[in-house]
Formats: C-alpha cells, structure tokens, sequence
C-alpha cells in the first residue's frame, strides 16, 4: 500500500529514498511504460527499509499469519469479505508488497501468489515468513505483462498496490482479465481519483483544491539527469470504469469508505480531517463474466 508523496520541501519520510536515488525536483509530465515501471523498481526498492519503519504495524506485516488491509481506512478483508470464500482458491494479489494480504489469504485456506515490481519489498516479505506462519511464493514482474497463463487465478486482488503506478493501467485490466478463470473477481483499492485535486497534506492546506480533477499529466520526481525517479498517474472514476468495462469484466461495486470514528491515524495525506469531508480511497469490485 503506497503512502502519498507530498512535495519534496515538505517531505522527510523518504529523504533517505530520495537522497539514495537523487531526487532533486518534481514535474508533472508524461512518463512511458518502460520509464515508469523503471522508476517504481528504483523508488520502492530504496524506500522499503523506511516505509516498514512507519507501516508495518498497521498493516501486520509482521504478524504470523498477516493481515489483509484494504485501505488507510482500516477496512480488513475478514470484514468486508470483498473476495468472497477463498477457500482453496487460487488468487493472484498484485503490488503485493511484503505480502501481508497474500500471508493471511493463506492462513485463511487461499493459494496465494504475491506479485510486485520491488525485490526489497518482496525481501522484506521473505523475511517475516522466515519467522513463522505460512509461506506464500512470491514473484517480481511488472503489473502490465502478467507472467502466468490464461485462466490460471480463481481471484485476483490489489489493495494499494501496482495500480496507481503503471502507465497503462487499461492494460493491467486486461491482463488480470486474462488470467482469470470465468466467474473470478478482480477487487483493487486506489487512492480515490478526487484526491488528485488537492495538494498532499493532511492538514488543513489540503482542503484547497489546486490541481484540476481532468488533469491526467503524471506526478513525477526527477534525479538530477532529468530520469524519473517515482511516478503516480492519476485516472478518474470515468477512466476506471471504462478500463474494467473495456476488459470485458463486470463492475459491481464501487466502495468509498467513510473515516471511522476509531481511527486517529495519519497516512501521508490521509487523516481525520480530511477523510471525514471527503473520501480518500476507492476500492472497485469486479467480476470476470460466467464462460
């Protein structure tokens, strides 16, 4: 699950990323496939050790049998069952970082397998299953090219994960429409595409809006040399639907969750404030049609 970027001059969570891989300002510019698949290798590899410094708990990384979190809001699969029965069925989670969804997919009678761009974040998925619980195989690919065969995955799931960082993620629509078996779902959380609008700050300078909703340019930060070194790209509710609808899927739910009242945490971006005037995620549920 990616924690939002702010501005480089307000930021200090990622200095140790950003100084490792030189990030020296921030544009919003096109950014091809190839470049930004690049740049999310590169950014999460060097900014794994820290971003489990200040998630892991939450998102039980460490907990033996994991933890499936959906969003910064707190929803937990073994709640919403989004996914519905999984067992023994076989499901594909994509981003899946350290693997904590996947890991308690499994503890829950699943077949898991966890894929991301990053080996530090797949290591450090390896590490917490060398201490206990179950194993889940891991692999490192991009989202885009899938490396399974057709109709290989009862489900397939991402919560926060290779989404909002490809370039072409009608692509990834269709490759997880490739890879599933008919009647499997596709349920993937995101940053709500509202959010776009308003600078990343969980204070009260992030209730201005700055940034135009149709504005799809990509965030990106930039090393000295002008390569990319961490990309977002931003798509709105209308290009989510149409990118699962032209995958040939189902769409059958849309969930923004409300902030609940227990939860005094900030996430990047995400806090009370905010989230009890406006959402900060949206999780889509689909389904790939019956043969």
């Amino acid at each position: 699950m990616p924690e939002d970027h702010p501005a480089l001059a307000d930021d200090t969570r990622h200095a140790e990323a950003e100084a490792l891989l030189g990030t020296a300002g921030v544009a919003r510019t096109k950014v091809d496939s190839a470049s930004s698949q690049r740049a999310s290798r590169r950014w999460w590899d060097a900014d794994a050790a820290a971003y489990h410094d200040t998630h892991a708990d939450f998102l039980g990384v460490d907990s033996p049998a994991g933890e499936f979190v959906w969003c910064p809001e707190g929803l937990h699969e073994g709640d919403w069952h989004l996914l519905g029965d999984v067992t023994d069925k076989r499901i594909l989670e994509i981003g899946c970082g350290s693997a904590p969804c996947s890991r308690w997919l499994a503890s829950h009678g699943a077949h898991p397998v966890g894929l991301d761009i990053s080996r530090q974040m797949l290591e450090r998925g390896v590490a917490a299953m060398a201490a206990g619980g179950p194993r889940v195989p891991l692999v490192q690919a991009g989202a885009e090219e899938l490396p399974f065969g057709d109709a290989s995955f009862d489900h397939a799931c991402s919560a926060f994960g290779g989404v909002p960082f490809v370039a072409d993620s009608a692509r990834v629509m269709s490759e997880v429409a490739r890879v599933l078996k008919p009647g499997g779902r596709w349920v993937f959380s995101v940053n709500h595409p509202m959010r776009w609008i308003f600078p990343d700050d969980p204070g009260p300078e992030g209730l201005r809006a700055t940034i135009p909703y149709f504005d799809r340019t990509p965030y990106v930060e930039l090393d000295a040399e002008g390569e990319p070194t961490y990309v977002e790209h931003h798509r709105t509710i209308g290009d989510r639907v149409r990118e699962i609808v032209g995958a040939g899927l189902i769409l059958t739910d849309i969930i923004e969750p409300d902030w609940p009242e227990w939860l005094d945490r900030e996430w990047g971006q995400w806090s009370p404030l905010r989230g009890e005037i406006f959402p900060g995620t949206a999780i889509f549920v689909t389904e790939k049609p019956e043969a």
